[in-house]
């Protein structure tokens, strides 16, 4: 046993370690104590279910408020954070306390888990997420919590409330106990407002805010600092796709969803909806009701999804940049990437371009067999494949009704999601080919 584990390379290892993850979840949350009284359900379910919060995706084929008992939200709570920042940021918790020396090993755990480059630092890295994460979610619940005083009958439901919106947006994971996501809110600005904020907390990367948090210490301290490329391009690209987001669903509903909308009410709708597809998966409408145009535009921005290294999936904010920037670079005739008065490097350049391809070829495989095997338009199945490959959560409504096979390829999506495209990818190799031998070089018509 232990000479195969060391044969498995890091993502092999990471992966097995997220499947591990998916099969306690389902032990978790079949324990009679999770459920309501007189609740039951399917394996595949189960493992749906177990699948979506692990990956803090959100789709759910049952109601989660008349599924789970308290004890079951709590669980489902502690499976949303285990998911959410990642399993080897909790593992490497653990180790600590445990007193365990974090090896070459497990670092190289770590850096696959959150899309590092290099191995320097990391336990530092873990600690400083588990704090800023954990930190976040509590005065998020405070001021929920405080705020749902006027919305609850007692304390204990609002401060229930409080609390698992608030990891539910910071984990980005788009769950709700409140049956209904936060339609209730719709006229409720201060909770929408709250949830952007921890939504955007969470889906930004984690890098980007330990940097910031370094930033105001510095400032303070009257110390010199400067970002790094990843958290100026990741920011930039992060809040560009939500102004985008905002703006085209504003003009594609303009004469359909918000024909009698007020300014404001047509602002927060379009504002909320364009935040909440970099993760979040919380909605306060029916998306059901907007345009196909607008519909498309979500469909675009789940399938970029949130920053690398954060709760979130997608092909990563990064990854499209890159691309959008090849793209205008070769157009240019430049041979090289530069942005932010830097190069980008070579490896990370054709990386964006293997993830941004194989996610396409991946959620186009998947709309095919769904097609096949579902009795539902090819808007409405689109929409879900996003949705999953992305880890948002959003959807059509069509999720519980979604065949076993149906129910298959999206739980597969999801996973995929959560993992990564690079992660999926090495799952195939254990390490890299040293090339020890070239052939003579020779163009190609291409174009």
């Amino acid at each position: 046993m232990m000479i195969k584990k060391n044969r498995l390379s890091p993502a092999q290892l990471m992966v097995s370690f997220y499947v591990l993850a998916v099969i306690v979840s389902m032990i978790l949350l079949s324990l009679p104590i999770a459920l309501k009284p007189g609740v039951s359900w399917n394996f595949l379910d189960v493992l749906f279910t177990a699948v979506s919060a692990i990956s803090v995706t959100g789709l759910s084929v049952v109601s989660t408020i008349d599924t789970f008992s308290t004890p079951g939200i709590f669980i489902l709570m502690f499976i949303l954070q285990f998911g959410g920042i990642g399993i080897m940021t909790l593992g490497t918790f653990v180790w600590i306390l445990l007193g365990k020396k974090i090896g070459l090993r497990e670092r190289k755990l770590i850096m696959t888990d959150q899309n590092q480059s290099h191995l320097s630092g990391l336990v530092k890295l873990m600690r400083q997420i588990l704090v800023i994460i954990v930190l976040i979610e509590l005065v998020g619940a405070a001021v929920l919590g405080t705020y749902f005083l006027t919305y609850f009958p007692t304390w204990q439901e609002a401060y229930l409330q409080g609390l698992f919106a608030s990891v539910s947006a910071t984990t980005n994971a788009g769950f709700d106990i409140t049956g209904n996501s936060l339609v209730p809110f719709a006229q409720d600005y201060f909770v929408q407002f709250i949830n952007i904020i921890l939504l955007t907390l969470g889906a930004i990367g984690f890098p980007v805010l330990i940097e910031l948090r370094d930033y105001v210490r510095n400032k303070k301290a009257k110390i010199g600092t400067h970002f790094s490329l990843y958290t100026k391009l990741t920011t930039v690209t992060f809040f560009s796709l939500m102004i985008f987001g905002t703006i085209a669903i504003l003009l594609f509903e303009a004469t359909h969803f918000f024909a009698n909308k007020s300014w404001h009410e047509s602002f927060f709708y379009a504002f909320f909806q364009s935040s909440t597809t970099r993760n979040g998966g919380l909605a306060t409408m029916d998306v059901s009701e907007f345009s196909a145009g607008t519909l498309m535009i979500l469909c675009f921005l789940m399938f970029i999804g949130a920053s690398p290294s954060s709760v979130g999936g997608g092909i990563r904010t990064t990854t499209f940049a890159v691309v959008v920037l090849l793209l205008v670079s070769f157009a240019k005739g430049q041979k090289s990437i530069k942005v932010f008065r830097r190069e980008i490097d070579e490896d990370d350049i054709r990386k964006s371009v293997v993830v941004s391809f194989l996610a396409f070829m991946i959620c186009f495989i998947a709309t095919i067999i769904l097609l096949e095997t579902e009795p539902f338009s090819i808007l409405e199945i689109m929409f879900e494949v996003s949705s999953a490959f992305g880890t948002t959560g959003l959807t059509m409504g069509i999720t519980p009704e979604l065949s076993s096979i149906g129910k298959i390829v999206i739980t597969a999506l999801m996973f995929i999601g959560r993992i990564g495209i690079l992660s999926f990818i090495f799952l195939f190799h254990s390490g890299k080919q040293e090339e020890n031998y070239h052939y003579p070089k020779e163009k190609i018509i291409v174009g």
